[in-house]
């Protein structure tokens, strides 16, 4: 490769990739990103009307409702429903990056680019996960409304955007592994799906059911049990919860209303030899940290098997 073929490519960065600027002009065109994003926004102001609607109905004891309850009760339902469609949506826009090019039979044209792999890689990875982003940056306006009310405070959503956007990368990512690996764009939709279902659905339930059975092991043998070993299961505890961001996110607000940190803070634990003060870390700071290594491998890996196509 001469010295004049080598210099476009290292300057070719993220926001001047070509794929990059092809895909997003292609998706930006016309009036179906603008009424997906309209539909996106409808449904989201009227499921915060639905939850607005309903905690104003609860009442008190004094036959009042708070406005805390009121906003936390609309920050919660608006979060828990952006993580349900970014786990959906992600996805989507990658499992078909690259199939999709072979079964149009356009990649041959990419590869006449001399575009390398890595910079399709990441063209593709951008592109898809920045309408991502923007899906989940026009609905800060409702969780601002949420915030209004009160009962929420400005670290609790930062954290919640920090999940949603960490998911929506190493999901995306999956779909574009899948993409890669697969030869037809059904195929890659469904192993995408059905690992999807599997992180957000499967291991909820594998992690509701561990959580039941140690609980009433502990209910029924608190004073027999070492500290040492509620110690253990309290890492363990931690450790899988931080494999799932409904896990992960519902402990680290539950972490951050009774411990007052969102980083480090300490859990006590009582045993027949005494109290201990366990250090625990904040479970967004594990799952932040496992899912982005996930990522970067699952990226690394694509940018292998679209190498290996190549040959």
């Amino acid at each position: 490769m001469t010295e004049a073929q080598a210099l476009p490519r290292r300057r070719i960065g993220l926001f001047k990739n070509p794929v990059v600027v092809k895909e997003l002009r292609g998706r930006m065109r016309g009036v179906r990103a603008f009424a997906v994003l309209s539909v996106y926004l409808l449904l989201m102001v009227a499921f915060a009307l639905l939850l607005y609607v309903i905690a104003t109905a609860s009442q008190d004891i004094s036959g009042f409702t708070s406005g805390g309850q009121i906003g936390r009760t609309l920050f919660t339902g608006i979060i828990g429903i952006q993580l349900f469609l970014v786990t959906f949506i992600a996805p989507s826009f990658t499992a078909s990056a690259i199939s999709g090019e072979r079964e149009r039979q356009t990649y041959d044209l990419l590869k006449t680019t001399l575009l390398p792999a890595r910079t399709l890689v990441l063209g593709k990875l951008f592109s898809a996960l920045s309408y991502v982003f923007l899906l989940l940056i026009a609905a800060v306006p409702l969780q601002s409304i949420a915030f209004l009310f009160g009962g929420v405070s400005e670290i609790e959503v930062v954290l919640s955007f920090v999940i949603l956007a960490v998911t929506a990368v190493t999901l995306g990512a999956m779909g574009l592994y899948f993409s890669a690996s697969q030869a037809r764009t059904l195929s890659a939709n469904i192993t995408t799906y059905a690992v999807t279902i599997f992180i957000t659905i499967g291991l909820p339930m594998a992690i509701f059911i561990v959580l039941a059975l140690i609980a009433s092991f502990l209910s029924a043998n608190q004073t027999n049990i070492a500290a040492d070993v509620q110690v253990v299961l309290l890492y363990g505890l931690l450790a899988l919860a931080a494999t799932n961001p409904l896990m992960a996110a519902f402990l680290t607000q539950y972490w951050l209303l009774n411990k007052q940190s969102a980083t480090f803070f300490y859990e006590t634990v009582t045993s027949t030899t005494g109290i201990v003060q366990v250090p625990l870390i904040s479970p967004w700071i594990l799952f932040s940290a496992l899912y982005l290594l996930i990522a970067l491998v699952l990226v690394i890996r694509t940018v292998r098997r679209v190498r290996r196509i190549e040959a």
